[in-house]
């Protein structure tokens, strides 16, 4: 893998990141293992449509009390052979991006390098947390026959295997409640290992079933056998995470990774509600800063093809992504720029 650099010292830690003797051989074995899957023409461009999407909040707390769930057998699934590969190439990788990643995000971004690197993301895992899987057979579907509870998923953004779980949740256009659990959390990691008993990302809770898992593979498996009406995961996108999943946080280089030094410790009163689909590039910039900060939000899925388009264009006349609500300061905007100067200004320790 030859090295590349960019203008800003943002970024200039990637040209070391890449051209890291070690990390180009951990790369390698991984990439060696197995072909990478092939990616339709169809998709090969970036979708710069954001949807934008107004709507009452559906839950107003902002809780994070502990869930009451059973351990589901599929947390207990032995790891394949390429999964203890991944997970082992990620060790390596995270503390590396820790070290060379930019510092302090809340201070002024060069946005046409953060949209061009989160683009070259986008690319990476195209086709997949684009578009929903229905079918005209579910074209009458209420979109408010989804579970009666919001699922509850602990990740973080720049974990390939959260992201994988994200990306199915696109595909069968649900919404969940994210808790975000960046490295140095102080509050979601904690929930997490005593519901578990261990730190281990991501972590699904659905309170319908009393399930909760560990174990990407096994919580996608479980989302499409519970909620996918028969439907299978895309093609690829369980085994592709071994070979591009891990793009998107080398480009962005560990964005949405490591608690902000500055983030409050309180979680707001009621809890923010965002709109979006996982492989929107404008999108991810602020799902990064969510996590920056642990603020625990609502996801609203709606990716192409998604059966809340009609009550999209409806309430707002228009669909981009991402939207954001913010009940506790009455904002709403879909501007991305807008959304991170408002949750950093707001939600920092020194103005709480």
């Amino acid at each position: 893998m030859s090295s590349f650099s960019f203008t800003t010292p943002y970024y200039s830690s990637l040209q070391i990141l890449l051209s890291d003797r070690s990390f180009n051989q951990a790369t390698t074995s991984v990439l060696l293992n197995r072909n990478l899957f092939p990616i339709s023409s169809n998709f090969l461009r970036i979708s710069s449509r954001r949807h934008r999407f107004h709507a009452n909040s559906v839950r107003s707390g902002a809780e994070t009390e502990e869930p009451r769930a059973q351990h589901s057998p599929e947390s207990n699934a032995v790891s394949s052979n390429g999964s203890k590969l991944s997970t082992s190439f990620l060790s390596y990788l995270c503390p590396l991006l820790k070290i060379f990643a930019g510092g302090d995000p809340s201070r002024e971004r060069n946005f046409t390098l953060e949209v061009a690197t989160s683009s070259l993301s986008t690319l990476a895992r195209l086709p997949w947390g684009s578009r929903t899987l229905s079918d005209s057979s579910q074209s009458n579907r209420n979109i408010n026959l989804e579970p009666l509870l919001p699922l509850q998923l602990y990740e973080f953004e720049a974990c390939p295997f959260c992201r994988r779980v994200r990306e199915a949740l696109t595909e069968l256009d649900l919404l969940v409640e994210v808790y975000p659990c960046p490295k140095g959390s102080i509050r979601h990691r904690d929930i997490v290992k005593k519901c578990g008993g261990k730190e281990q990302f991501p972590f699904l809770i659905d309170p319908n079933t009393s399930t909760s898992m560990y174990e990407s593979g096994d919580i996608v498996k479980y989302l499409f056998h519970q909620y996918g009406n028969g439907r299978n995961p895309s093609t690829g996108l369980l085994e592709s995470t071994l070979f591009t999943g891990w793009m998107p946080t080398i480009l962005r280089a560990g964005r949405g990774m490591t608690l902000w030094g500055k983030a409050s410790t309180d979680p707001p009163p009621k809890k923010l509600e965002l709109f979006s689909y996982e492989n929107n590039p404008y999108a991810r910039i602020v799902r990064e800063a969510l996590c920056e900060l642990e603020l625990p939000y609502i996801l609203h899925n709606v990716g192409e093809g998604s059966l809340r388009t009609k009550l999209l264009l409806d309430v707002s006349g228009s669909k981009e992504v991402p939207y954001f609500i913010d009940p506790n300061t009455g904002i709403e905007t879909g501007n991305y720029k807008q959304i991170l100067s408002h949750i950093f200004q707001t939600y920092s320790a020194a103005t709480l």
